[in-house]
């Protein structure tokens, strides 16, 4: 089997903007809207620019506490972002976000490095900042779509129980889906960039196991936490 890896220059990316040109075209003409789409490409292009220059230090550290920091970076980013599509940003609802994902995030992660991979040392920076950063994006995508369907239903004046088993079945929908898709409609990024990287696909397979069903676990409890904490408020708040 090929072990190399194809590379391409930051220029040959010009070639995958041409849909993209296209993405930004329709948004602008069917929106209005146009700054968000530019904002959020401008981001992403130097967030990943900056973070691979992160990634070299960050992996070749030994620090268990720089690890932690980290971590603990991106779980508050993630709860700040999961809220963002609110449009009723209550304070205690960005703890609410921060403490559901932590629960389901962390837990899972834990039981994939010291169960699933055994990782000697734990805090191996090449491992388990991409498996958290997985868990974490996940988790906070779930947490919006619930935040999200929550509110709606909450304004609809749906009893408690109704508007968690609607936000909580909604939250779950992409991961549902992408459980009914894989292999069958995709091969996921994690796969894919193993299999590219030469890796034999039995193994990239078993990993990709890993991978959806530490997805779901963490989404899942993040999402359950969120709406059982927002069941606080709302009776406080009544």
């Amino acid at each position: 089997m090929n072990t190399s890896i194809y590379t391409f220059s930051l220029f040959d990316l010009l070639w995958v903007m041409i849909p993209v040109f296209i993405v930004i075209f329709i948004y602008i003409r069917w929106t209005q809207d146009r700054s968000t789409l530019f904002y959020a490409l401008g981001r992403m292009l130097i967030q990943l620019i900056l973070i691979g220059y992160v990634l070299t230090y960050i992996f070749a550290s030994d620090s268990p506490w720089l690890i932690i920091l980290i971590l603990s970076v991106m779980l508050l980013a993630a709860s700040v972002i999961a809220l963002r599509p609110l449009q009723k940003q209550q304070k205690h609802i960005y703890f609410y976000s921060f403490i559901s994902i932590a629960i389901g995030g962390i837990f899972t992660l834990f039981m994939v490095i010291f169960g699933v991979l055994n990782l000697n040392p734990w805090y191996e920076a090449r491992f388990l900042i991409p498996l958290a950063g997985m868990i974490f994006a996940n988790s906070m995508n779930a947490v919006s779509i619930a935040a999200e369907r929550y509110a709606m239903e909450e304004e609809r004046e749906l009893v408690y129980e109704e508007a968690r088993a609607v936000s909580y079945k909604a939250a779950l929908i992409p991961i549902i889906n992408s459980l009914f898709a894989v292999g069958l409609v995709s091969l996921p990024g994690m796969m894919t960039g193993q299999i590219l990287s030469g890796v034999d696909p039995l193994i990239a397979v078993r990993y990709q196991m890993m991978v959806m069903l530490m997805i779901l676990g963490s989404a899942g409890i993040s999402v359950a936490v969120y709406l059982m904490l927002m069941k606080k408020s709302s009776e406080n708040n009544g």
